[in-house]
């Protein structure tokens, strides 16, 4: 009786943890599946690399890593590169400076929310002072 393969998001979860923090029959199985797909060594290795960018603050090897992506044919990819092209100003200085917009970003969900609640409810005044107050 053959074992069944593991799932795709277990193969995923494998791939997005700390290498480390792997046990190691977990370790096992996923050099199996990437040494039956050779795709998956690939993308295993830059969504790491990426990992470690991130964790780090690694931004000066962005440029490197998206040539890196490119010479592999792994079109997910191409596709996530393509997207960081685009404003690739914004994501060096994301993976490079310690600010972020977190705080600001939160304040704006939570007026949401209350907008939402208020909705056909009350009128400005209410919801402005539901706002200064929250």
């Amino acid at each position: 009786m053959t074992a069944l393969p593991p799932s795709p998001r277990t193969v995923a979860g494998w791939i997005l943890r700390r290498p480390e923090t792997l046990a190691e029959t977990e370790q096992l199985q996923l050099m199996t599946v990437q040494s039956h797909c050779p795709g998956l060594d690939a993308l295993t290795r830059h969504v790491r690399s990426f990992a470690t960018m991130l964790t780090e603050r690694q931004g000066e090897h962005l440029a490197g890593w998206l040539d890196a992506v490119r010479q592999d044919d792994l079109p997910s990819l191409h596709t996530l590169a393509a997207g960081i092209d685009r404003d690739r100003d914004a994501v060096i200085a994301g993976l490079t400076l310690p600010w972020n917009s977190g705080p600001v970003e939160g304040h704006v969900n939570r007026i949401r929310m209350l907008k939402r609640q208020m909705f056909g409810r009350a009128g400005f005044q209410l919801l402005r002072r539901r706002v200064l107050l929250s």
